[in-house]
């Protein structure tokens, strides 16, 4: 790491989570160690104690300090100590580089300013402008957003920074590394000469060399441990993948055998995420994914889902996770290790956060081996090697697992009366299918009633997408039809075409040939071929998953196939006739060790 700084004050503290002296000792005003106790908080972090003297003397400061150790808290505070509440105006601009870290550092700032009565507005994109325009209007003293929409504000004049004296970059690395520096230096101009800047970042990279030139004076640099050189406290685990079967069905058995309460599982593209959410989901996983395709009604439910507890697995990519704060998150896990060894050590810190432990697996294929041996030379990472489950063996962790989840429930029940309708349903040809509803059902409830019971309330959930209601019309008086005919035209060579999931949730295989069906197929599209794909919703399709199994199968990229219609068991794509004949010839290969039949719809004779 590079030093530009004049003063450097590099310090080896006791430990990285508690410092020497207690926030007794620290010179703040009541009202902030009001702020700090009810947030229950009783000693200050190193870089918290660090911090806070030439913070609040108003010198510049470079910060480089571990994730998980307070960083919020280490400029927040002094900065809202020298808020004047009696100006309704900005006094304080921190910006962060993606919107989920500038709600959550919004969050934790007006918690602590509370008692003081410091007014803070949260100013991020794929929000509305009007509440954020209101707030700037009513006076906001402690602006927080990503540098887009503050641009936008200062363009549309809704924020003048003239009077602003105290700038906070937070992550700044990660934030200039998205393409930020321009929007950042920009918005530093609108803001006074003498203004104080407080910079938290990992690394120093040459635009934040030319920053700190640029924009500080004379500041002060405070060295403690930083993600660059430590993993302490956590566990690094190795899976080799398993090439007889694919990638999802490896993480499926890896997390059988790990069964961790709770993870962030990073995958390096959206595609991926949207993938893994889906198997998870279809296998009985409780899992939400969070990429920046996300909008952001979705993402602010995913997030209140995790702080609530909710959540067993965060799927994310890196810049959508970056400085999230997840309580007592015991695992991450890498589905593909990043191409850049650094981000490595900025997605384990995402777990064994103040001071606890915690566990981060990889699953590793050839393409990565120069990833993981940067990680063991450079960095000295010692991994352990263990090796996935026998297929088998992980249908019987899922299901002993789920047993004892059952018969813990049953345990003191009276449940007599059911018996004989059990044997009833068994002996039925949808037995299976009903079982399997129940079971479902059963699981959703039960974790439902445990969250309650701890006190958890339920954050919001997804909504259902909007079905046209002639659609919908026929779509239930189809149902009961095509079940009936489905069942009974099955034959038993078929079933055993169809993959098998871990949850055992049979599919249904066959392109529609259905007079009835035909009023409601999507048209077809001038110039276009449509196709007919034997994968749908029950497979955890959506648009973009179909896109990502089409490029995966055909080498077809997402924007050679600009339409898409998915269904519940099937879907239909609209192409070029080129494009549909590197489809259909890619028909047949697997995906999840599911056969995908590509082909044009039967049409009525």
């Amino acid at each position: 790491m590079s030093e530009t700084p004049e003063t450097s004050s590099e310090v080896t503290p006791p430990s990285d989570y508690v410092a020497e002296e207690s926030f007794s000792q620290l010179p703040l005003s009541e009202s902030l160690r009001q702020g700090i106790a009810e947030r229950g908080y009783t000693a200050p972090t190193p870089v918290q104690a660090r911090a806070l003297r030439p913070a609040l003397a108003g010198k510049d400061l470079i910060v480089r300090s571990k994730t998980g150790t307070g960083k919020t808290a280490a400029f927040g505070i002094p900065v809202l100590e020298r808020i004047d509440v009696s100006r309704n105006e900005p006094q304080a601009l921190a910006l962060c580089p993606t919107r989920e870290l500038a709600i959550q550092v919004a969050e934790e700032v007006e918690k602590l300013g509370k008692a003081k009565g410091v007014k803070v507005s949260a100013i991020y994109g794929g929000a509305a402008m009007g509440k954020q325009v209101d707030e700037l209007a009513a006076g906001a003293q402690f602006i927080v957003g990503t540098p887009g929409r503050v641009y936008d504000h200062i363009r549309r004049k809704n924020l003048k920074l003239g009077n602003c004296r105290m700038a906070i970059l937070d992550e700044a690395d990660e934030m200039l590394n998205q393409g930020f520096f321009e929007e950042v230096m920009r918005i530093l101009e609108q803001l006074p000469n003498d203004r104080q800047t407080l910079l938290f970042s990992a690394t120093v990279t040459p635009d934040i060399e030319r920053l700190i030139k640029k924009f500080t004076r004379d500041p002060e640099t405070i060295l403690l441990s930083g993600d660059t050189y430590t993993v302490e406290g956590i566990d690094n685990v190795i899976f080799d993948l398993e090439d007889a079967y694919p990638k999802p069905r490896n993480l499926l058995y890896l997390l059988e055998k790990e069964q961790p309460d709770s993870a962030i599982i990073f995958c390096n593209t959206r595609d991926d995420t949207s993938l893994v959410t889906a198997v998870l989901n279809r296998n009985g996983f409780d899992a939400e994914l969070l990429n920046g395709d996300l909008p952001q009604k979705e993402r602010e439910r995913v997030m209140a889902k995790v702080k609530a507890g909710e959540l067993q697995f965060m799927v994310a990519t890196d810049i959508a996770a970056r400085g999230i704060d997840i309580s007592d998150l015991t695992h991450v896990i890498n589905y593909s290790l990043p191409e850049d060894p650094a981000v490595y050590l900025h997605r384990v810190g995402r777990t064994g956060r103040i001071g606890r432990t915690g566990t981060a697996i990889s699953i590793l294929s050839g393409a990565e081996l120069s990833t993981l041996s940067v990680l063991e030379k450079k960095y000295g990472i010692k991994f352990e090697r263990r090796k996935l489950p026998k297929a088998e063996e992980a249908q019987k962790l899922w299901t002993d697992k789920h047993l004892k989840e059952i018969r813990e429930a049953a345990s003191g029940s009276v449940y007599d009366a059911m018996i004989s309708m059990a044997r009833d349903l068994k002996a039925r040809d949808d037995g299976e299918q009903i079982f399997a509803f129940l079971l479902k059902y059963f699981f959703t409830r039960h974790r439902m009633d445990k969250a309650k019971a701890q006190g958890i309330e339920p954050a919001p959930e997804r909504p259902a997408a909007r079905v046209p209601p002639r659609r919908e019309r026929e779509a239930r008086e189809e149902r009961p039809r095509r079940d009936k005919r489905e069942r009974s035209g099955r034959s038993s060579e078929s079933r055993a075409r169809h993959d098998t999931p871990v949850d055992g949730t049979p599919r249904v295989e066959g392109p529609p040939n259905r007079a009835d069906e035909a009023a409601s197929e999507p048209r077809q599209r001038s110039g276009r071929a449509k196709l007919w794909v034997n994968l749908g919703t029950t497979d955890g399709i959506d648009e973009t998953t179909l896109k990502g199994a089409l490029r995966e199968l055909a080498s077809v990229e997402p924007a050679q196939v600009p339409e898409v219609e998915v269904r519940e068991t099937h879907s239909y794509v609209f192409v070029e006739p080129a494009v549909a004949e590197s489809l259909i010839a890619a028909s047949g290969k697997e995906r999840e060790g599911k056969p995908v039949r590509i082909e044009k719809p039967r049409r009525r004779r």
